[in-house]
C-alpha cells in the first residue's frame, strides 16, 4: 500500500478506536449516585434522565462515526476522488475556478449526506428529551444560511489559496496563511454586526434591575461594555448561554433568554462574571493568537507535502497534481497531527475554564452564585455530571462541571470567617 495511504487509514481507525474506547469508558464511569453538590439541584428522575440522555447521544455518534468512516473509504476506494477531477478539469478551463467547483461539491455532497442524521439529531433525540425548539422552517433556514456564508466569506479565501499556490511559488504558504490570519481577523469585528443576527434576534435588556448590576460588574472588572442584549435561544433550544461579542472598545454581552428566563439575577451576572474573566485574563486574544500560529503551521507543512507526488497517487491520481485535491488529500494526511495538538489544547482551555472561574468567584466576593448557576445549567442542559479522565483530556474544552463546582465550594469555605 502506497506509504500516503497507509497512513492515513491508520489514523483514521485509530481515531474512531481510540473515540469508542473513551466513549465506553465514559459509559461505565457513570455513577448511579447523584454527587452530593448536586442534590439539591437534581432528584433521581433527571439525574437518570441525564444518564439517558448520554447513552443515546453517544450511540448515535458511534453511528455518525461509523458512517462517515464508510463513506470516506467507499469514495476513496472506487476512485471518487480521481474521477470528480477528471470530470470538471480541462486543457481549457480555470484551476482556481475547478478548484472551487472541486472542493465546493465534496463539501456539499458530505453536508447532504449527512443531513438526516443532523435532521434525527435535531427532531428526534433533542425532541425526546425536551430540548428542540426549532422548526422546520428555522432548521432549513439555518443550512441554507450557513451555505451562503461559507460562500462568501470562504469562497474568495479559497479562491486566493489556490491561486498563490499556483503562481507564487515557494512564498505562497506565507501569503495564504497572512490571508488566512486577515480573514480571522476581520471576523472578529464583521460576526457580531452582520453574522450573527443573520441567525438571532438581538435585543436590548430590558430589566433596569439587571442592567444596573451587570453595569456596576463591569465597571469592577474594567470591561469596556457598550450595551447587553438578549438572544432568541429559545428559537432553537431550551438550553442556555452567555457569551460577549465585539472587539476593541466595542464589547457587547449577549445573554440568551432561556438564560433570564431559568436563573436568578446574582447567578446571570456571576455567568457574566465568569466570561469577563477570559477577557480580563485576555484568553480571547490568547486563543486568536493560537489559531493564526496553529494556521501558519498547517500552510507550512501544506506547502511541503502538495509536491509529493505519492500523496496523490494514494488517492488513485497520477499524473496530475491539482493544488485543490492536495489541499483536500493533506486535510486527511494531517489528521494525527491535528489529534495531537487537540489534546493540548483541550487542556490548555480547561486551565483558562478554571481561571474564569476563580476570577468570577473574587469579583462576585464567593463562588456561591457561579456554582449554583453551573448546577441549574447542568441540570437543564442533562450534563454528565461524572464523565472519565480519559473521556475529559480527549473531549472536553471544559473541565466537568463536578470540578467546576467543588472548587468553587473550596474557594467560598476557604474564603469564609
Amino acid at each position: 500500500m502506497n506509504v500516503y495511504a497507509a497512513i492515513i487509514v491508520v489514523a483514521l481507525l485509530a481515531d474512531a478506536l481510540l473515540n469508542f474506547v473513551a466513549d465506553l469508558l465514559n459509559l461505565r464511569h457513570l455513577s448511579k449516585r447523584v454527587p452530593a453538590e448536586f442534590k439539591d439541584c437534581y432528584d433521581e428522575a433527571s439525574y437518570a434522565r441525564a444518564q439517558e440522555y448520554l447513552k443515546a447521544t453517544t450511540r448515535f455518534d458511534w453511528l455518525s462515526s461509523a458512517y462517515g468512516l464508510l463513506l470516506l473509504f467507499l469514495f476513496w476506494g472506487f476512485g471518487g476522488f480521481a474521477a470528480l477531477h477528471h470530470w470538471l478539469d480541462g486543457p481549457d478551463k480555470s484551476p482556481v475556478a475547478v478548484g472551487l467547483l472541486y472542493i465546493g461539491i465534496l463539501l456539499l455532497g458530505r453536508s447532504l449526506l449527512f443531513l438526516p442524521f443532523r435532521i434525527y439529531s435535531t427532531f428526534v433525540i433533542e425532541q425526546r428529551f425536551g430540548f428542540n425548539r426549532t422548526t422546520a422552517a428555522t432548521f432549513v433556514g439555518d443550512r441554507v444560511k450557513v451555505l451562503l456564508v461559507a460562500t462568501v466569506i470562504g469562497g474568495p479565501l479559497l479562491a486566493l489559496i489556490l491561486y498563490l499556490f499556483a503562481r507564487a511559488g515557494d512564498s505562497a504558504w506565507l501569503y495564504g496563511w497572512l490571508a488566512t490570519a486577515a480573514i480571522m481577523m476581520t471576523v472578529q469585528f464583521v460576526a457580531p454586526r452582520w453574522i450573527l443576527p443573520l441567525f438571532n434576534r438581538f435585543k436590548p435588556l430590558e430589566d433596569e434591575s439587571l442592567k444596573r448590576e451587570i453595569a456596576s460588574l463591569a465597571e469592577r472588572a474594567r470591561f469596556p461594555l457598550r450595551e447587553v442584549m438578549v438572544v432568541d435561544g429559545s428559537r432553537r433550544s431550551s438550553k442556555a448561554n452567555a457569551f460577549f461579542t465585539g472587539f476593541g472598545r466595542n464589547r457587547r454581552i449577549a445573554l440568551f433568554d432561556t438564560l433570564l428566563e431559568n436563573h436568578e439575577q446574582d447567578e446571570v451576572v456571576a455567568v457574566l462574571a465568569h466570561e469577563i474573566g477570559h477577557f480580563r485574563k485576555r484568553h480571547i486574544s490568547q486563543n486568536l493568537f493560537l489559531a493564526v500560529a496553529h494556521a501558519g503551521v498547517l500552510f507550512f507543512l501544506l506547502s511541503i507535502f502538495l509536491g509529493h507526488r505519492g500523496l496523490y497517487e494514494a488517492f488513485h491520481l497520477t499524473g496530475a497534481q491539482p493544488v485543490y485535491a492536495g489541499l483536500v488529500f493533506f486535510s486527511l494526511l494531517y489528521h494525527p497531527i491535528e489529534m495531537g495538538l487537540g489534546l493540548l489544547l483541550n487542556a490548555w482551555s480547561r486551565r483558562h475554564e478554571y481561571q474564569a472561574d476563580d476570577f468570577a468567584g473574587e469579583l462576585m466576593g464567593s463562588g456561591r452564585a457561579l456554582a449554583r448557576a453551573l448546577k441549574k445549567l447542568s441540570r437543564d442542559s442533562l450534563v454528565n455530571l461524572t464523565p472519565h479522565p480519559f473521556y475529559v483530556k480527549l473531549n472536553y474544552s471544559h473541565p466537568p462541571i463536578l470540578e467546576r463546582v467543588r472548587r468553587l465550594d473550596g474557594a467560598r469555605n476557604h474564603n469564609m470567617p
